[in-house]
Formats: C-alpha cells, sequence, structure tokens
C-alpha cells in the first residue's frame, strides 16, 4: 500500500528529530497551529533562528529548550526542523 503524501513528512520528522538534536521551528507549520493560537501573536524570532535542543519527546511533542535565558516549550515534531 502506498502511504499517503501528508504522512510522509511528519514521519521523516519523527525519524531525523531525537533526544539531543538541535532544531529550529518551521514558520510556515508554526504559523496557524494551535501553539501559535495559543502564544503572543508575533512569536519571538529566535524559535526560527534556532537553535534549540531537544529534551524530551513524548508523543508528537517535543520539549525544547534554547540558548537564551527563556523558558523551555512543549512544540509538536511536525513543526521543527533540523537546524
Amino acid at each position: 500500500m502506498a502511504e499517503t503524501p501528508a504522512a510522509a513528512p511528519e514521519a521523516a520528522a519523527k525519524s531525523t528529530i531525537k533526544k539531543g538534536s538541535l532544531v529550529k521551528v518551521n514558520r510556515n507549520a508554526y504559523a496557524n497551529s494551535l501553539e501559535a493560537q495559543a502564544s503572543d501573536t508575533v512569536a519571538p524570532d529566535y524559535i526560527f533562528e534556532g537553535p534549540a535542543e531537544v529534551l524530551v519527546i513524548k508523543g508528537d511533542y517535543a520539549q525544547l529548550r534554547f540558548r537564551r535565558p527563556v523558558p523551555d516549550v512543549w512544540l509538536r515534531a511536525d513543526q521543527l526542523e533540523s537546524f
């Protein structure tokens, strides 16, 4: 059976992102997400510039720590890309 096109990017993101990986947030994937709607209207630029370290992965979400004095955040793994 062929994989659906929508499932392919998510599977690729999960396989490349693991604990300890350096990542940045994909601006397009984050733009209209539930996480973006629950936060400030304008996201800080540093999340899109990276790098952030993946601390924990639970299900579809990853906990990120940025190299700045800001709190750790949880974002969906399909919103992240390798740094």
